[in-house]
């Protein structure tokens, strides 16, 4: 990602609704789908700022790697302790067999050999271990947002399950999130386009629209993992590795 993605991360990431509400959906998501043991040991990999971990840190032990120097020393000091480099597919010196849990959020699509991603991540689980991902989701919605940030692709339902059949995880769940603000994008997206306005824009909102927001966004974490979200901005995956 560009310099300026991991500085608007750092200002944001504790005040901005979608940081806020995501940390609110997938804490839900981890804790009804991917049910990890008392005291797991859990890897995030990509962590940014690390603006994920305080989250992580209730279902267990928590490690993480960083590529970016700037958002790993941000990350340290949040974590109190040191983040690895090793970056994907490869995750060279992340020890085979280890971690209960392996988070990553937003990450998958910054890699251009997702595939070989997956196998990586696989290699770094325990026996029946679980990885849980979120991506951004439907090529349609692809704009400005994706350029800066450097992604490959966004993914469909469709993709992201065949993904994972040709890989060594075994998927247990697939399905959507921040799904109720998703009509609400599709229209800001088409009118970006139509006003030449589609530049990726990350800024926080009013006070007012940005809590207006989290509480939206936020509601999924009542439903996620119970009942079936409609067609969102997002994917979220959980696979197993085998026993």
């Amino acid at each position: 990602m560009e310099r300026q993605v991991y500085d608007r991360m750092a200002e944001l990431d504790q005040r901005h609704w979608w940081y806020r509400a995501r940390r609110m959906v997938l804490a839900s998501l981890i804790a009804r789908v991917v049910k990890p043991p008392r005291n797991a040991r859990i890897l995030e990999v990509g962590c940014g700022t690390g603006h994920n971990l305080a989250m992580l840190d209730q279902f267990g032990s928590v490690e993480a790697i960083e590529v970016d120097p700037a958002a790993r020393a941000f990350a340290e000091e949040r974590l109190g302790r040191p983040v690895g480099s090793a970056p994907l597919p490869e995750l060279s010196g992340v020890p085979d067999r280890t971690f209960d849990m392996i988070g990553s959020f937003d990450v998958i699509e910054h890699i251009e050999d997702d595939r070989a991603a997956l196998a990586g991540i696989a290699r770094c689980l325990k026996p029946g271990g679980k990885f849980v991902m979120t991506v951004p989701a439907h090529q349609w919605m692809w704009s400005a947002h994706d350029v800066v940030n450097h992604h490959h692709r966004r993914y469909s339902k469709a993709g992201l399950t065949a993904l994972f059949a040709g890989s060594p995880l075994r998927l247990e769940g697939v399905g959507y999130l921040n799904s109720l603000l998703f009509p609400v994008a599709v229209a800001a997206r088409a009118a970006g386009r139509l006003t030449g306005k589609d530049d990726g824009d990350d800024t926080l909102p009013p006070a007012p629209l940005n809590a207006a927001l989290e509480k939206v966004f936020a509601q999924e974490a009542r439903l996620i993992g119970r009942v079936p979200l409609p067609p969102g901005l997002s994917l979220w995956a959980v696979a197993s590795s085998g026993t």
